[in-house]
């Protein structure tokens, strides 16, 4: 059963990738306290929350951003594998 108040952690690609791909741990965070968790590969989960955003992103203006992450629920923590974000 998901276990919302463990700790969460972000691996260090997940960690190293955040800036780049346009999302803050917090953002990925607040997903995965709040949003239903789903089964993604490998035996890990997954869930997807939509921030209003209307900035510019790599040259072009975006109402909505949508960030996923990927996370394994481990017996003490979640760690979050990597992160996707989008755009649109």
């Amino acid at each position: 059963m998901a276990d919302r108040v463990k700790s969460i952690r972000l691996s260090g690609h997940a960690s190293a990738q955040i800036r780049f791909r346009g999302t803050t741990e917090h953002e990925v965070v607040d997903a995965i306290r709040g949003e239903p968790w789903n089964p993604a590969e490998l035996g890990r989960l997954e869930c997807h929350k939509n921030y209003p955003f209307n900035q510019e992103w790599n040259g072009k203006i975006y109402a909505t951003k949508q960030v996923r992450p990927i996370f394994a629920e481990e017996p003490e923590e979640i760690v979050v594998v990597t992160v996707y974000v989008y755009f649109f």
